[in-house]
């Protein structure tokens, strides 16, 4: 079984990719009337249900919560515009920003990849004053600046933060990217001893610092 976050463009996006290898999956929106709703024929998804097939679970990431703890997914497509697994972590432990570590991190990292920064979060690209191309298939000349990149984005981020816990955004098709479900537990089980902690996700060209400290 596999987790959609979000059920508009992009998550239909991620419907056809599914259905293309018969794959289960659940489509999680809080709009019950999302494209995803409107476009496919999806059962709704409750606890007995688990049988495979094509759902849909009105709710937030307090649902997505519940349906990790549940069963672990095989993939988990993050297609809401927000760092899944940072709200997810925030969410799962009652954590708050830990914003005085983003600076130490700003330091290590080159001013052109850094799209956004502040609150305890750092999003950074290698594309950052262009828009992505759609279904991009991520070569190493970026086909909106021109540019080489000189490494993945996961490489830039380790080097200017090693000790933060990684989560890669696997590329399922052009343009798109999911958690392996194993290692988003994985990553749980690691924050839930932590006092404060740095969850970095990236893919070839972008990512997302997040830092975060118990209340």
């Amino acid at each position: 079984m596999n987790i959609i976050i979000g059920g508009g463009k992009y998550g239909c996006e991620a419907i056809e990719h599914l259905r293309k290898g018969r794959k289960s999956f659940i489509v999680v929106d809080n709009n019950p009337r999302c494209l995803a709703t409107q476009k496919y024929k999806l059962r709704p998804y409750v606890e007995e249900g688990k049988e495979e097939g094509e759902y849909f679970l009105q709710g937030d990431l307090g649902k997505i919560l519940e349906l990790i703890d549940s069963f672990e997914p095989e993939y988990v497509f993050p297609t809401a515009p927000v760092h899944i697994a940072a709200e997810l972590v925030r969410l799962k432990f009652e954590l708050c920003p830990w914003i005085e570590e983003i600076d130490k991190i700003l330091s290590k990292l080159p001013p052109t990849v850094v799209l956004r920064a502040g609150r305890g979060n750092l999003v950074l690209s290698y594309n950052r004053d262009e828009d992505c191309v759609d279904k991009c298939g991520v070569p190493e000349v970026c086909p909106s600046t021109l540019k080489r990149k000189p490494c993945s984005m996961e490489k830039l981020m380790r080097f200017a933060y090693p000790k933060g816990f990684f989560l890669i955004s696997h590329l399922m098709a052009p343009g798109m990217g999911a958690f392996k479900g194993s290692e988003l537990v994985d990553f749980f089980s690691w924050a839930e001893d932590k006092n404060k902690f740095v969850i970095a996700t990236a893919c070839d060209c972008h990512g997302c610092f997040s830092c975060f400290k118990k209340k």
